[in-house]
């Protein structure tokens, strides 16, 4: 079969959804660093509209993201610290409203269109936004091990909090975004659900590039170059 580029493709995307601590970051990541395409993180979005709007309490919310989601730049939102508890809290309530929705997904699906139409995109509902994608994951874990890896994270940026306290936050987080009037967190019969807490990171790309790149070859008869070398 004829090796191409995956750049001579003319989209290539893939979604990466799950429940909060599920491993959604880092199976895109790994995504993103084996097939060499951009990662985008819809939640950093949605932290960085709760931070910009508590920082500026500006009076008409939805207006005000528009303006700033309509030229932003994803570089520099990376290099913010956006998971404080009270952002983390205020995302939460931000993400059920339609509007601020609305205007996040524009943002995503500007981002995709005018810069990397090659990328992998990490959301809640990543699968709705971009029905297109080559391949839509759904990241699972267990209750105690999501708990334990956010207890972790915020162990090593020396939150002081039990691990107690993170079980409650997650089934909160969790509640709040499979019961959510828009665009409700689902599994989906296109799914292709990957159980991050009985797998290992290595063992957890190579079943993601090995669906990936089924894919590839069925739709365009295309291989990842890096692999055929291997």
């Amino acid at each position: 079969m004829e090796n191409l580029k995956l750049k001579k493709i003319k989209s290539f995307i893939l979604t990466v959804d799950g429940k909060a601590s599920s491993g959604k970051s880092t199976a895109a990541k790994l995504l993103s660093k084996k097939f060499k395409i951009p990662h985008l993180s819809s939640g950093l979005l949605f932290r960085w509209a709760a931070k910009i709007i508590l920082d500026y309490k500006p009076k008409n919310k939805v207006s005000y993201l528009k303006k700033r989601f309509n030229k932003f730049n994803y570089n520099n939102i990376k290099k913010i610290n956006l998971h404080s508890p009270n952002i983390s809290e205020y995302t939460a309530k931000i993400a059920k409203i339609l509007e601020i929705r609305k205007i996040i997904k524009k943002a995503q699906k500007n981002w995709v269109h005018k810069n990397n139409k090659h990328c992998v995109v990490e959301g809640r509902d990543s699968h709705t936004i971009f029905p297109q994608a080559l391949v839509k994951f759904y990241l699972r874990a267990n209750l105690n091990t999501a708990a334990l890896r956010r207890f972790k994270e915020l162990k090593r940026k020396n939150r002081k909090i039990t691990i107690k306290e993170v079980k409650k936050d997650l089934r909160k987080r969790d509640y709040s975004d499979t019961t959510r009037k828009h665009s409700p967190l689902i599994l989906a019969k296109d799914h292709v659900v990957i159980r991050s807490d009985i797998l290992n990171k290595p063992d957890m790309v190579k079943k993601m590039s090995k669906k990936v790149e089924e894919k590839l070859v069925k739709k365009y008869g295309v291989r990842n170059k890096s692999r055929n070398k291997r």
